[in-house]
């Protein structure tokens, strides 16, 4: 079976555009496509040989760095590089916190985005991943050690939903709710889930870009 990327971006012509340039670097993979960050888990989940996720922030169902960090969660062995218009050096060293190998913009040449996928496809992280805030690098590394589902709890807490609404979302119990804000609140070492809410908001979680 050959080696599978992801392109996980809501527009269908850069999806197009980012699949010429994996067909150049890695012309035998199979190239898998996702237009929303729900779709984007499913694909992740179910490729058996996964060697990279190309990803876009401003994904649909994406808040923040949430996409990284889900993605980052359900195959935290498969390198994330995030190819996006978010603005800043900042953006590139927040997307690295949360696990991404990468980041490059969108209007990156072609020739830049081909070196970037060859460069993840072999392991090498972009240089500059820490924030210079050791305190803040700490607590960006226990959100991405998060598990999926913790993940989504902890969002639709951000999104202010009940602890009933996130378990028919989810399609778990309250009870599997509660056990989870429990998991989140030692992780996270806090003591509720409002303070919970507070430090995914810092990290720029519910952000959108």
């Amino acid at each position: 079976m050959s080696d599978t990327i992801l392109i996980a971006d809501d527009h269908p012509l850069f999806r197009q555009a980012l699949a010429l340039a994996v067909q150049k670097v890695m012309p035998g993979a199979t190239l898998r496509e996702a237009g929303t960050l729900s779709a984007a888990a499913h694909a992740a989940v179910e490729a058996e040989d996964l060697r990279l996720i190309l990803l876009d922030l401003k994904m649909p169902g994406a808040v923040g760095y949430s996409g990284i960090a889900l993605l980052h969660a359900e195959r935290p062995s498969v390198p994330i590089l995030v190819v996006s218009s978010a603005d800043g050096a900042g953006a590139a060293e927040e997307a690295r916190a949360f696990g991404a190998i990468g980041f490059l913009r969108k209007d990156s040449d072609l020739s830049a985005i081909e070196a970037a996928i060859r460069d993840a496809l072999g392991g090498k992280a972009a240089s500059g991943s820490a924030s210079g805030d050791a305190q803040m690098d700490t607590v960006r590394r226990d959100v991405a050690n998060l598990t999926p589902t913790q993940l989504k709890v902890l969002l639709a807490v951000l999104d202010g939903q009940l602890n009933k609404q996130i378990a028919h979302s989810l399609g778990i119990t309250e009870a599997t709710v509660k056990a989870h804000m429990t998991a989140i609140m030692r992780k996270l070492d806090v003591s509720n889930r409002t303070q919970a809410a507070l430090v995914a908001r810092s990290l720029g979680l519910d952000l959108r870009h």
